[in-house]
């Protein structure tokens, strides 16, 4: 096999050729955007990096992987220098993607082929992070794809699973007749209650250019801040500037809430895709605030709708609340994680 691997920092590096070319091929969820990877990572304290691998001329493979390091600075995180000598480890993830492996193959690449890409990316993004770096971690792995990461020296446990509704229905009451009677009700009650709120203007739409990236930014750390850490989360915060650009985007829908007087109550964004469109974040002021509760189920029964209306196979509400999100039809899917130590890489 003669696959070469190039590793690239997004914030520094040109987009490689026939970059969207492959993404459209491999219907690729649009944050793999290149542009978008830039903007994310660009003050992130834990950088993307991003391993192209190409057999001969042609582009067969792409792995995404954060570069992490100890502590909690929120500085931008350094890639060259001095710093590939401090201890550091790469993150195969996307950030804010948890549903899916942060790895696309070209369709004709065999599992055999994978297993070997994979491990050739090990190889190459431990020695591009330096002599510090202390291995390699798989935070989103599906069981079907296991194989492809797992075996000897390497640590697999189960990590939360994702919620995915498949699309039964021909309608949203054929969503709801498939919940528990005191779900339907209440939900059906809820939608008609926001729908008739004078003081609620919700505006759902793709491309908005009406929206301060600056504002759901600070709304969305404000809701996260509000729920605690996470452990051994090494992302960043979501910048203002990446938001600007997502919710621009004409294969974004975003939904928000106002009040009467043009306050923002809450938000969220949907990444449409053609199998299975992800909502990707969620922010809303607490209810002690003024913002009338549940807000996020009307959320839920508008990425249901859209789905249905626009033909989509799945939903996914991504990971956490697990029982809240089984309570609206949605199925745990299991997802693993997988260490990979760094002697371990080199065999």
């Amino acid at each position: 096999m003669t696959f070469a691997v190039r590793v690239l920092d997004p914030r520094t590096d040109p987009e490689p050729a026939g970059w969207a070319a492959f993404l459209r091929a491999q219907q690729a969820p649009l944050t793999w955007d290149y542009s978008l990877l830039c903007t994310e990572s660009r003050h992130s304290r834990s950088p993307y990096l991003l391993a192209v691998v190409t057999e001969g001329d042609t582009m067969v493979a792409a792995v995404l992987t954060m570069l992490c390091r100890p502590g909690s600075a929120l500085g931008p995180g350094p890639v060259g220098g001095a710093a590939r000598w401090g201890p550091r480890w790469l993150e195969v993830q996307h950030a804010w993607l948890g549903s899916y492996p942060a790895w696309l193959f070209a369709e004709d690449v065999d599992p055999a082929a994978r297993r070997e890409i994979l491990r050739r990316f090990e190889r190459a993004a431990c020695r591009f992070a330096g002599p510090g770096c202390l291995g390699v971690v798989y935070r989103a792995v599906t069981p079907d794809t296991a194989g492809l990461v797992s075996g000897r020296g390497r640590l697999v446990r189960e990590i939360q699973p994702t919620l995915v509704l498949e699309n039964t229905f021909t309608d949203l009451d054929g969503w709801l007749a498939t919940l528990s009677r005191n779900r339907r009700s209440s939900l059906r009650g809820q939608i008609r209650k926001i729908a008739a709120d004078p003081g609620v203007t919700v505006r759902a739409g793709t491309a908005r250019d009406d929206l301060d990236g600056a504002e759901l930014a600070a709304m969305l750390h404000a809701h996260r801040a509000a729920k605690g850490p996470l452990k051994f989360d090494q992302r960043g915060p979501v910048t203002g500037e990446y938001l600007d650009e997502l919710v621009r985007r004409p294969d974004v829908v975003t939904t928000t809430y106002h009040d009467a007087d043009g306050r923002l109550l809450a938000f969220t964004d949907l990444l449409d895709h053609p199998v299975m469109p992800l909502h990707q974040h969620w922010a809303a002021l607490p209810p002690a605030e003024g913002r009338p509760k549940h807000l996020y189920f009307d959320v839920v029964a508008r990425g249901v709708r859209h789905m249905i209306e626009r033909r989509r196979k799945f939903l996914s509400l991504g990971r956490g609340v697990t029982d809240l999100k089984m309570s609206l039809g949605f199925s745990p899917a299991p997802m693993l994680g997988v260490v990979v130590p760094r002697p371990v890489s080199r065999w």
